[in-house]
């Protein structure tokens, strides 16, 4: 399995969101709540509308079977409310053209970040670097890697940094004027 890594760059982020809006709404929503909350991609392909229409998101985490709760910003707010008017609230919000009302999978969810990373010439990017992007921007606006960790899960602090890429990060920028003499 390869290691990916975070999307960094705000106006990369930007140009990914105008593409995906223009190209695909499906795919936007997708790309953008995982930008947004963080949550696992096997988690987010199992929303239903009734999931994401309130101010919370509550789930139980597929992979470790813990609940979660987590409040959905209200710019992304505004976009599911706009995606999911005139749905049925039993609807899966990442439907498949396959069968009715049937979710996306995961290989499909990687086919759509692949797609993205053609399109922008990117690499090391895969389903989970919308989490890490997540994690990556919700660390550098609030500092807290505590709160970070609890809602990733993680055993320790370091675990999320280096899963952030911040480790690497800072190590790239303590490197980048060093020299012995």
């Amino acid at each position: 399995m390869n290691t990916v890594q975070p999307l960094t760059d705000p106006e990369l982020i930007s140009d990914v969101l105008d593409y995906l809006r223009e190209s695909n709404m499906r795919n936007y929503m997708l790309f953008s709540i995982g930008i947004y909350t963080g949550f696992r991609i096997s988690d987010i392909l199992r929303f239903r509308v009734r999931d994401v229409t309130g101010t919370h998101i509550s789930i139980r985490e597929r992979k470790t079977k813990k609940e979660k709760r987590l409040m959905i910003p209200s710019d992304l707010r505004r976009e599911i409310k706009a995606y999911v008017e005139g749905r049925s609230q039993h609807e899966y919000l990442f439907q498949s053209r396959q069968g009715v009302n049937r979710p996306i999978g995961r290989s499909m969810a990687y086919k759509i970040m692949r797609l993205i990373a053609d399109e922008f010439r990117l690499d090391e990017v895969g389903c989970h670097t919308l989490r890490k992007t997540f994690g990556y921007f919700h660390y550098k606006k609030n500092k807290d890697i505590v709160l970070l960790q609890n809602h990733f899960n993680h055993s320790t602090y370091k675990v999320t940094l280096r899963y952030i890429g911040e480790l690497q990060e800072t190590m790239d920028t303590s490197m980048k004027h060093f020299k012995i003499f």
